[in-house]
């Protein structure tokens, strides 16, 4: 009991961990991932999973593959689907059975499996993956197109895969007695229609019973989570792996069917989906040992060569032949799908079974899954965002600036970082106010911020920072609330006066974004700075011109709006929080405008700049000088005098 206990938390630490070095790296969490369990696993022996866990730990990492299908399935929305040009249905309906048809010739070819090994292993292969390019698509800026079609054939093929792998078993277990194929197809695609009946049935209790109130609040997510779990067990009693094809249309049909319960829960199941993630790879990569891995030879690298360069270009190219996807998205679609969680569980399900039926090459299976799944990973892991730019399909390079609230104050800021090539986007449900910010040429949105389309109609992913600016302290504080969870909560912010903890009638600070400026001015202390002129001026600092000296250039009552660093990357300053600018950052400043009084301590303040500064160039040593017969003289004294003879 104890043992499980430290696998559990040191499969949670390293998981976590990885994640957490990820982001601080930018390099792919599930390289990162499968390092960290690997160097647990084979080469320290400190984690044994079959060890710790025995017989439980073929159905802990199913429920958690079945979780994080549910969990992708939730995020499938049909109105991407018109962004796709159809992509997604031909890589269904064309690319499984060519992805099949090729990647069993290769496993024969190349690989040297025996036919029946080599064309269930190819039916696994068919999948790309959700774990695995769901993180690789929030790490990477990809346009919104390829980055759909990417998500939606990762969650959807993924049971494709799986039946695929037993439509093959199935036939070559009953060929034995004498059965055909005409005898095995039908009752597999019974027991998978009858799987999906099951999942969108479980999907319209849900639907029905979460907005009439016959499930509590606190009850939601576990009851969700209750009955994905025996859905998938009871699917899989009817037909093995159909439980994939109920919890992927269980989370694709409540996906669609608008039920508001779920944006609570989206958070709740988020963190779910990302502890699942984590802990399954570190587990199955820990069960890796040399043995297995030294049944790879060399034919199996012309193999994985074979996956990556043959393989899913033909897929590809021949699914979306005299399609609409331009060319450029094409060709990148053609090199990312990096293999994952359910390649590797599948893999490993039927070795097993096929060892059973007297195939010696089914043990292999297991080193190959887990060499594809790495090799696809770290190829893919660091090359789509390079091959992304390079094709010219990625989104914002600059991640930018939502502006919630078309003011003056809003859209003079928008002016400013716009100048500075900052991407801005302004969001108002009044068109009339958006007039003047789309007659400066700035981008904007006209609708309600909060509705439901816009997460359909306004890709979220390009901005890191959202500003909520209307006049309305209470929207703002809803906008910052709502989409905390999305952007950060320590990258939304507010214009208004940060709350008193002991005001029992202000807004509480748990609700609010982060106060604006140091000095929290409110709204109306706005719209009086605004009517009595005040301007934004940019500073570009530097290491002769720092950041004191930026201060000092500015009239006393001004105040610091935000931090440009030399990354791209947006740092606000507020009430309870002070970013350090450094050189080659630029600070946009609110300043009131420059009367004649004003104006004549500037020029004085930039006299004595001037003067300090020709006087510490005075001071420096010169270089020597060459008198009219080419000889060095010394260097000239401070005081212009000729220096005196040694």
């Amino acid at each position: 009991m104890q043992e499980q206990a430290v696998v559990i938390a040191l499969v949670g630490v390293l998981g976590i961990g990885a994640q957490w070095v990820a982001w601080r790296t930018g390099w792919p969490a599930i390289v990162l991932m499968l390092i960290a369990g690997f160097l647990a696993g084979p080469i320290l022996g400190i984690i044994d999973p079959h060890h710790a866990f025995g017989e439980m730990l073929e159905p802990m990492i199913s429920i958690g593959v079945a979780l994080i299908l549910f969990e992708g399935g939730l995020s499938l929305d049909f109105r991407e689907l018109r962004r796709t040009g159809g992509a997604v249905w031909r890589l269904v309906v064309f690319g499984v059975p060519v992805a099949w048809v090729a990647g069993s010739l290769a496993c024969y070819y190349i690989a040297g499996l025996v036919w029946p090994v080599a064309i269930l292993f190819a039916g696994i292969l068919v999948v790309t993956g959700p774990t695995v390019v769901l993180p690789l698509l929030r790490q990477s800026s990809v346009a919104q197109r390829p980055a759909a079609i990417l998500k939606w054939e990762a969650i959807v093929n993924d049971p494709f895969g799986a039946m695929c792998a037993v439509l093959a078993y199935e036939y070559f277990r009953a060929s034995a007695d004498g059965a055909t194929l005409f005898d095995v197809v039908p009752a597999l695609v019974f027991a998978s229609l009858a799987a999906a009946v099951l999942g969108y049935a479980a999907a319209w209790a849900i639907a029905w019973s979460f907005p009439r109130g016959l499930v509590p609040e606190y009850l939601k997510a576990p009851v969700l989570l209750v009955v994905v779990v025996g859905l998938f067990v009871i699917s899989n009693l009817i037909q093995q792996e159909t439980g994939l094809v109920a919890v992927t249309l269980m989370g694709v049909a409540l996906a669609n069917m608008n039920v508001d319960s779920l944006r609570d829960i989206h958070p709740f199941k988020q963190n779910i989906a990302v502890i699942l993630v984590s802990g399954i790879f570190i587990l199955l990569s820990a069960q890796l040992d040399y043995d297995t891995l030294r049944l790879l030879e060399w034919q199996f690298t012309l193999f994985l060569l074979a996956i990556l360069f043959l393989v899913r270009p033909a897929t590809v190219l021949i699914s979306l032949a005299f399609s609409k996807v331009p060319w450029n998205e094409r060709i990148f679609l053609a090199w990312i799908a990096p293999r994952g969680i359910v390649a590797v569980a599948i893999s490993g399900l039927f070795a097993l079974r096929l060892s059973d039926l007297g195939y010696d090459d089914g043990t292999i299976l297991i080193s190959l899954s887990f060499a594809v799944c790495v090799a696809t990973i770290v190829a893919h892991g660091f090359t789509m965002a390079p091959v992304a730019r390079w094709l010219g399909v990625t989104g914002s390079t600059t991640p930018g600036l939502l502006l919630v609230g078309a003011t003056p104050w809003s859209i003079s800021l928008a002016r400013e970082l716009a100048d500075l090539d900052v991407p801005v986007t302004l969001a108002d449900t009044s068109w009339w106010r958006l007039s003047r910010a789309r007659q400066q040429g700035l981008d904007t949105y006209h609708g309600e911020i909060l509705a439901e389309a816009t997460e359909h109609s306004l890709d979220l992913s390009q901005y890191q920072v959202l500003v909520a600016a209307t006049e309305n302290e209470a929207y703002n504080a809803l906008v910052c609330n709502e989409f905390a969870p999305e952007i950060g909560r320590d990258a939304v912010y507010q214009l208004g006066e940060a709350s008193h903890h002991d005001d029992p009638r202000a807004l509480p600070p748990s609700i609010r974004g982060r106060s604006l400026f140091e000095s929290g001015v409110g709204m109306e202390d706005m719209h009086q700075r605004q009517a009595q002129g005040w301007e934004f001026r940019k500073t570009r600092l530097s290491d002769q011109f720092g950041f004191d000296r930026a201060r000092d250039a500015l009239p006393d009552d001004a105040d610091f709006v935000l931090v440009l660093k030399k990354d791209g990357k947006l740092r606000f300053f507020t009430h309870a929080s002070r970013p350090t600018p450094g050189p080659g950052d630029v600070i946009i400043s609110y300043s009131p405008p420059v009367d004649p009084v004003t104006e004549k301590v500037h020029a004085k303040r930039e006299k004595r700049a001037k003067a300090q500064a020709k006087a510490e160039q005075a001071n420096a040593p010169q270089p020597a000088k060459t008198n009219e017969n080419g000889e060095k003289n010394g260097p000239e004294s401070p005081s212009g005098e000729e220096p005196s003879p040694a």
